[in-house]
């Protein structure tokens, strides 16, 4: 099938490269010039693992190509992904500019049949806009090209984003003409040979989908932060209880590690635009994720208290940080827990060295070329000439570190557990203070 890809991010990029993994002709279109060069010459302007060998592999093959040209996007795929990004207006609602741009550039230049596909996160109702949009261009233009908009949501972790397409848990499409679902059933046939997994609604319900299941994911995370405050104070451990609920199959075992606060493009986002969406769009107030908002915005400041009740003033100290991006397995850093750990520890007159496996040149280009943050080379490095070790996103290669070398490298032996990476009775035992969230 020919398809085309409007926005080379996140999303779009992950999208098209697997769908021309399975023998699908994409061509990826982006404004971004430099964007594209690199993408030609075998780059890939975002860190996701396994994504780099496929663009190389597909581009190869001829199976995808990349542009700047938006005629020939437009005229290339009869389904049209518009991918491009969402971000919160300062109301906190989701900016439909991008989608809606690239709806009217469909609609000036269509010539024949296009699936057009929302792939973006977006409110509901997006899909009625965009397709009163190409309708207004096609009345424009005095033509009647026949068209369907259809509502795809992605269901992408970054940092597991190629397995997540390749192997989806399930594929929700929100279209009511039979000809749209059709395509898009033959398009995501190959990613379920082994049983069905697309569910077919209408288009709203498949954009409010979206949004209820990062809200609902996020819900869990806080709720599981306040309970580990709780059992803090109470002289419980979180890890214990987090097991004893967890073994409930009612309840599960995913999103209940309690730590220093969510971030990333989609949490934090998406929970915003859908508080606004319900009070202005329905009047109604969504109490609950309310309270999961500011509970994790509070969290996120859980690291810098746990170090002043220890210190006290922070003034002149320095600190290793062992994490910056979000989660692992990315270098994304928006809404990232460190970035305001980090500013926490400025505006207390601290300093910081901080090493990440792949998040530092992002953190240079939020940072800039401020004296008080330092990179190592190294997660040891980092420790030295630091009053403690605090680690905020849980790296695999943090999981089991030179204990030893860390009480010998730092001033006082001292870690300050953002992802309870560790045992605290053997952490304690080999002469470590540890204070980690909850334990």
């Amino acid at each position: 099938m020919k398809v085309t890809v409007i926005g080379t991010g996140y999303v779009g990029l992950v999208s098209g490269t697997c769908l021309a993994e399975v023998g699908n002709d994409v061509l990826c279109l982006d404004v971004d010039a430099e964007k594209i060069r690199i993408l030609e010459e075998g780059g890939v302007p975002i860190f996701e693992p396994g994504l780099q060998e496929m663009v190389r592999r597909n581009v190869a093959a001829g199976r995808l190509h990349f542009t700047t040209d938006v005629q020939r996007a437009v005229d290339h795929g009869t389904i049209q992904f518009i991918a491009v990004g969402t971000p919160p207006d300062e109301d906190g609602s989701a900016d439909l500019k991008y989608v809606l741009a690239a709806a009217r550039n469909i609609g000036r230049l269509m010539t024949d049949f296009k699936v057009v596909v929302d792939k973006s996160t977006v409110p509901v109702g997006t899909g009625a806009k965009v397709k009163a949009a190409i309708a207004d261009e096609l009345q424009k233009r005095g033509v009647e090209v026949p068209y369907s908009v259809v509502s795809n949501p992605e269901f992408l972790k970054e940092g597991a984003a190629v397995e997540d397409f390749m192997r989806p848990d399930r594929v929700v499409i929100g279209a009511e003409d039979e000809q749209a679902i059709f395509l898009m059933r033959a398009l995501y046939a190959p990613f379920q040979r082994n049983h069905e997994r697309l569910i077919v609604t209408d288009v709203k319900s498949a954009e409010l989908t979206k949004y209820a299941a990062n809200a609902m994911l996020a819900t869990r995370i806080s709720f599981m932060n306040e309970l580990a405050n709780l059992a803090e104070k109470l002289g419980a451990d979180i890890e214990m209880v987090r097991q004893g609920i967890g073994s409930d199959p009612r309840i599960g075992y995913h999103f209940l590690y309690p730590g220093c606060g969510y971030g990333g493009s989609c949490f934090p986002k998406d929970v915003k635009a859908l508080i606004k969406t319900a009070a202005d769009d329905a009047g109604l107030g969504l109490k609950v994720l309310r309270a999961v908002e500011e509970a994790n915005d509070a969290q996120k400041h859980v690291l810098t208290e746990k170090l002043k009740a220890s210190f006290g003033d922070l003034a002149g100290r320095h600190f290793a940080v062992w994490g910056l991006a979000f989660k692992p397995n990315t270098d994304d850093m928006r809404e990232a827990p460190s970035r305001e750990l980090i500013a926490d520890l400025f505006a207390a007159g601290a300093t910081v060295t901080a090493y990440d496996p792949v998040a530092m040149d992002e953190a240079k280009r939020i940072f800039g070329d401020d004296a008080r943050l330092r990179f190592a080379a190294s997660p040891r490095e980092a420790l030295r000439d630091a009053d403690a070790l605090v680690i905020v996103t849980e790296w695999k290669e943090f999981r089991s570190p030179d204990f030893d070398a860390i009480k010998s490298d730092l001033k006082q032996p001292l870690i300050f557990d953002g992802r309870n990476l560790y045992d605290p009775k053997f952490v304690r035992g080999m002469g470590i203070d540890y204070f980690a969230i909850g334990r």
